[in-house]
């Protein structure tokens, strides 16, 4: 089902549909450019929001490499015993992973979030992410490019920008 917004554009899964084909017509720009897209919508069905998106970044590997990442979020998600795409309580965030010279700092979009409301969890190379405050909850898991201790990474949080720096 799908209704229409005043400017003609659709919301429901018919607009989700036309978003994805935006989406593709762009990878083709991407690939030429080395650059970052990010796509995402809600909809809100009786008592049920729903949040998608998708993150592609493209030709960002060493020396120029062309590799595409996809990294989804929101919490749309496919079943993987039923088959049906259902909305889950806990959001995925957007996240970001920068390696600089002397450490490695991992970005969340998490709005609403604030650092009292996040939790680390580290098992050797793999970050878990987990933040709740009222009826917005988070939660990722990382790979890391190698095992940082839990005591030596730092929190900041600034407008649900979650900002983790982590050292040896």
């Amino acid at each position: 089902m799908t209704k229409k917004k005043e400017s003609g554009g659709e919301i429901g899964f018919g607009g989700l549909f036309k978003g994805l084909a935006d989406l593709i017509e762009k990878l083709g720009e991407l690939a030429e450019k080395g650059e970052q897209l990010k796509k995402s919508g809600e909809f809100q069905h009786r008592d049920v929001k729903g949040v998608y998106g998708f993150s592609v970044k493209m030709g960002l590997g060493e020396k120029g490499d062309h590799e595409v990442k996809v990294e989804p979020f929101g919490n749309v998600r496919r079943d993987e015993k039923s088959g049906e795409t259902v909305v889950q309580e806990i959001r995925e965030p957007v996240v970001d992973v920068f390696e600089e010279k002397d450490h490695t700092l991992v970005v969340a979009e998490m709005p609403g979030i604030s650092t009292g409301d996040v939790h680390l969890e580290v098992k050797d190379d793999l970050l878990t992410i987990y933040a709740e405050k009222k009826d917005k909850k988070y939660r990722k898991e990382i790979l890391l490019p190698r095992n940082y201790p839990l005591e030596k990474m730092k929190m900041s949080c600034n407008n649900g920008i979650l900002k983790i720096r982590c050292t040896l």
